[in-house]
Formats: structure tokens, sequence, C-alpha cells
């Protein structure tokens, strides 16, 4: 069935009476039409710091950097280019372009383009909130150890020591580790012991929210002002770190580990699942917030600009962030590695003297001081020898330093923090460092509110008649449902919320907007409607990425994620407090019974909108059939009164009327 073209500002005044009838005629269906007067932008400045601030989130600087090293360094990043283009702005441009033609939230855009598509919006809305209730957590980790930060020497410098004995935990893993899983989680040995509350989360994760509800507290205009410093104060900081990385010994190694690199990993469809992956959620596509944003905008607005410049500086800000982490790694790495030569080498030196060691077996190289030997030397000598000379002599290899704990959280809050304790003046460094991890999520959690807001204040007039209460009220409700994860165990529920409640709802959000905009609604009237916005027409290329690449690119993705968590049970790093060692678990059932009604409570609303407007529509006809029953038309002329005038007809009557 044809659907009604995208509102244009001079639609309002001059729309006909079927049309009145079809779209405000079923009020209960699609809801209020949009007022006419809808808040906007200042600035182009304040929508576009918006956008580059949600986009632009914690992911950058532990996620991407992770999977750039891990899957082939350079080549990942060309894979990661392409997929940028042919799928990730084109899915960009056209949620900007919705939101900004029909100047509503999710919800009201994909109700607009077809009732039976209202669920889409709802969608959004569910798993905005899922988001929203752990990232918060993490913006509590980052209050907690910016709190931490202002002492010296820095608490997860040096073991603490009960008496004079140092504590087992941490002399068997790291003065980092030690910090991160006893100090500030507290955490327990698997998912299934609960445990009692962290007094001090608790304390950061209120404090995480009430920032939060001040600076949403009237919409847009009171957070964007925070977002002048949110979104670009990270951005110093990189630079900042990047000049100081760059001095550092053994950063110029860190940079060639993690650019090197490996085309063998093309061959890998799991490489491109995860370069995929990220794109989709480096952007923010399916949240609703793009949407929300977009649709402050004015009608002639260029949001093909504006899709291209958002995405180009997403992509540079990881690529800034790689370089920055694997610099400072890089020196993190160096250093462990010379502290492993020289250890080895004084224990060479002492086997040497007692004799247990032959001259053979002896390296060429001048071990006398072991702080000058070289690596490369070294790890040539032991392949050689190494494993021929008595006691606990061990491969020093700077790639595998480099590998520990550089994924998420581990790379936040273990590995970068131990290369920032090694820096002279490390308090500030580190102060530097969680400030900005405060403000890359903070942008990103407005974002996310946004897009939880903003459809339903669009939605429902009650809502936007006390949007202040609704977000005071959302933010409350946050902090409740977030205690969840200020339990001993509420990092693995963090876990279990980031690596599952979201991606599979997301991809199916994408592929039914995909799918709705670019055959139900049909990719040339969307053409259309963009060219009535910005006086010129995209590239016809626009339609073939919607109906075929994108779409098949996003059901492969969803096709790809949900065989494996079937193949492979879903499991989670666990801390063994006796091994004081990370170990990888198995959920248990319970806890897959919970991923399961959290991805089900997260798609619900899309059949559930999709049932209730066939419903809808079947009530309607049979009142309307009645009716016809009970009374005889006695006239007609060539406007049709009737609450639901088929599309059909409508665009017929218009065709009619052009030729006249």
């Amino acid at each position: 069935m044809e659907k009604q073209p995208l509102p244009t500002d001079d639609d309002k005044t001059e729309t006909t009476e079927a049309e009145v009838e079809l779209y405000t005629g079923a009020e209960s269906q699609q809801g209020p039409p949009e007022p006419a007067a809808r808040a906007g932008w200042n600035s182009k400045i304040e929508y576009f710091l918006a956008q580059v601030g949600f986009s632009v989130g914690l992911g950058n600087v532990w996620r991407f950097p992770y999977l750039c090293h891990q899957n082939g360094g350079g080549a990942f990043l060309l894979l990661y280019v392409l997929l940028m283009l042919v799928v990730g702005i084109p899915l960009f441009f056209l949620e900007l372009a919705a939101g900004q033609a029909i100047r509503q939230g999710s919800i009201g855009v994909w109700k607009y383009i077809s009732p039976r598509l209202a669920g889409i919006g709802y969608s959004s809305c569910v798993v905005c909130f899922f988001v929203a209730l752990y990232y918060n957590v993490i913006l509590a980790w980052s209050l907690f150890y910016l709190g931490n930060s202002f002492q010296n020497p820095l608490p997860w410098e040096e073991c603490p020591k009960e008496g004079n004995i140092t504590v087992t935990e941490c002399e068997k893993s790291s003065p980092t580790s030690y910090f991160w899983y006893r100090k500030a989680l507290d955490i327990t040995d698997s998912i299934d012991e609960t445990g009692s509350f962290n007094t001090y989360i608790v304390c950061c994760l209120l404090a995480a929210w009430t920032i939060v509800c001040l600076g949403m507290f009237k919409g847009i205009k009171s957070s964007v002002k925070v977002m002048y410093f949110s979104s670009i104060f990270p951005y110093v900081v990189l630079f900042c770190f990047l000049v100081r990385g760059l001095l550092l010994d053994g950063a110029s190694e860190g940079i060639a580990y993690m650019f090197y690199p490996k085309l063998e990993i093309w061959a890998d469809v799991q490489v491109w699942r995860q370069a995929a992956t990220q794109v989709f959620f480096a952007l923010g596509l399916g949240f609703g917030s793009i949407i929300a944003y977009s649709s402050y905008n004015p009608k002639n607005n260029n949001c093909h600009r504006d899709a291209f410049t958002v995405s180009s500086i997403n992509f540079l800000t990881s690529v800034l962030a790689t370089l920055v982490v694997f610099a400072v790694l890089g020196f993190r790495a160096k250093e462990k590695v010379t502290a492993c030569v020289v250890s080895n080498m004084k224990e060479l030196s002492e086997q040497f003297r007692q004799g247990f060691v032959d001259q053979t077996l002896m390296p060429t190289f001048d071990y006398s001081d072991p702080s000058s030997v070289v690596l490369e030397d070294y790890n040539t000598w032991f392949k050689q020898h190494g494993l021929m000379v008595p006691g606990n002599m061990t491969e020093c290899n700077l790639e595998k330093e480099m590998q520990k704990g550089v994924e998420g959280t581990g790379l936040a809050f273990i590995a970068f923090t131990e290369a920032m304790s090694l820096l002279p003046g490390s308090p500030f460094w580190s102060a530097l460092f969680f400030l900005m991890l405060l403000n890359l999520g903070l942008s990103t959690m407005f974002g996310t509110m946004e897009g939880i807001l903003a459809p339903l204040t669009d939605r429902f007039k009650t809502l936007a008649n006390n949007k202040t209460k609704l977000t005071i009220f959302s933010c409350i409700i946050g902090f409740i449902i977030g205690l969840l994860f200020t339990q001993r165990c509420g990092n693995y529920f963090v876990m279990m919320f980031d690596d599952y409640s979201a991606t599979l709802p997301l991809i199916i959000v994408v592929v039914f907007e995909t799918f709705s905009v670019s055959w139900l609604y049909g990719a040339d009237r969307f053409l259309d409607d963009i060219e009535g916005m910005l006086g010129w027409r995209p590239s016809v290329v626009y339609k073939y990425l919607w109906k075929y690449i994108c779409l098949l690119a996003m059901v492969g993705l969803l096709g790809a994620t949900t065989i494996r968590m079937f193949i492979k049970r879903p499991t989670y790093v666990a801390w063994n407090e006796d091994l004081a060692s990370e170990e990888t678990l198995e959920y248990p059932g319970w806890a897959l019974a919970v991923l399961a009604v959290l991805i089900i409570f997260a798609v619900a609303p899309v059949p559930l909108g999709l049932i209730h407007a066939v419903l809808q529509d079947r009530t309607k006809k049979a009142a309307r059939d009645t009716e016809i029953g009970q009374y005889s038309i006695v006239s007609t002329d060539e406007k049709c009164d009737t609450p639901m005038t088929d599309m059909s007809v409508l665009d017929q009557l218009k065709d009619t009327a052009a030729s006249s």
C-alpha cells in the first residue's frame, strides 16, 4: 500500500481534508500531529557537538584499539573504512534524514511512515534504557577512580601490606588488578555469588545519575551547555596524551605492533562480523538518539554533509585514541620486558657464578649490565639456549605484554592505569584520563537519554507537558535499577548487558528501519522527500545501498551474531580470588534465562505494535461497515470523508487534481 510523503513545511497549511482525516482522524492509532513550535538548536555548532558527543564514546577509546590490534592492525582499519562507507554512513544518513523530515522522535517517525511500525521506536527506547542502566555504572567507576587520583602515590601503584606482609592476592597479580577487583569492585568469584552492595560505588552511581539529571533538566537547552565541555575536553586530553605518549620509550614499538597489516584476516568471517558490529555501535545506529537530535533541525539543514562529517570525526577519533592507547601501552610493555630481561640476566649470572651453567650456554653480548641488554639480543639467545639453562628463565615478549588487558574495562582500569602510574606526575595524568572518560560517557549518556525522552514526549501529550518530571523520574528509576550493578557481582551483570542486551535488539531495529524505508515506504519516494528538504537530490546509489547492500549486511550480521550465540555458549570473564587471576566461565542457566528475557523484552514491541495496529484496523473497518449499513450516502464529491482513506485512493485524487 502506498504511503503518504514525509511532511514539509507547506504541507501543514495545504493539506487536503482527506489527508487530515487520514492522519488525525485515527488519532488513537497515530497520535496527535506534531506541534508547530518544536524546540530547536540555537546554532549548528550545538547540534554538531551533540551528534559527535553521542557517537564518540568509551568504545572509541577501549573497544576499537583492541579490535584493531587483535584483527590485523592496518588491515582491520581498511576493512572498517570499507564497511563504514557502504553500510555505516548510508544508514546514518537515513536516520538523520528521517528525523529531520518528520521532526519527531523514533516512535513518531516510524509511526508516521506506517502505524504498524510504531513498535520499532518503542524497541529503540527499551534498548536505550538498558544501555543507560549499565553505562552510568561505568561513569560511577570513572568517578571513583577520579576521586582516588588526587593522591601521591596513587593507591594502585603498590601492593598494600597487612603488618609487614604483602597481601597475597595483590602479590600474585599486580597492584592495579588488585585495586580494580578488590578495592573498587570487591568482586565475587562468579555471577552466582551476589554479595553485598559496594557503598562507594553506590554513592558514585548516585552522583553520576545526579549529573545526568541536571544536564538533562531542561532538555537540549541545558544538555548542550554541558556538551560544550564534555564533547571538546576529551580531544584536548587525547592530544595531550598523544604528545606525552610519543615521547615515551617503547611508544614507537607499540604503534608499530598496532598498525602492522595482517591481510590474511580478511578471510576470517568473525573479523568481518566484529568490524561490522563496531561500525554499527560506533555511530549509534538504532538507538533513536540520532533521529531525536536531528528532529530539532530546520528542514533545509544539510543532513547529507552531516552524515559524512560526523562519521569521519568518529573514525578519526578512534584512530587518535588507538595511537594514544598503543603509545602508552608500548611504554608499559617496554618497562615490563626490560624488567623481565634484567631479572633473567641477574639469575643467569648467579647460576653461572655457582657453576650451574656451562660457558657455552652464556650469551655473547655484554650481560654485566643487565639494564643495557637489548631485547632482541636477549630473545635470540633465549630461543637458542634459554630452555637448557636451569632455573626460571622466561621469554620476554613485547607483543604478549601488549596483549594483556587491552579490552574494555581491563584497558581503562588496569592496563592504562598501570601505565600512567609509571609516568612522572602520575596523579595528574590519572586525573586527566578519568576526567576524559567521565566526559566521553556523559555526552553519550545525554544522547541515550534523549533517545528515550524525545520519542515519549512527542508521542504522549501528558509527558510532553511534564518533561522535567519525566526526566527526574527516569533518572530515579535508572538509579534504583542500577543498584543491581553495584553489588559485588555487579561487574558480571555489566558485561552481560553490554554483550547481549543491546546487540541483537539493535540489529533487529535497524533491519526493520532499513526495510520500512527502502521497501515499504519506497527508497525513491524517500529520496524525493530529501530532495524537497535539501533542494537537491542525493545520488541514486543510496537507493541500492539501502535496498540491498545495507539490508543484506544487517541481516547477515544478525544471522552471524545469532548463530554464534547458539554455537558457543555465552561466557564471561571472572576474577578468582584464590588464584588472583582472571578465568573464563560459562553463564549459568538462570543467567541465560535473564539474557533471553532481556532480548525478548527489547524486541517484543516490534511484533506487538504490528498486532495492535492490525487489530485497530480491523476494529475500525468493522465499525465503518456497520456505519455504512445504517446510513445511506446521499451525494459525494472528489473528497473522501471517511476516517481511514486508503492511500492509493488518495494518490489517485492527487493525480486528478494535478492534471486538472
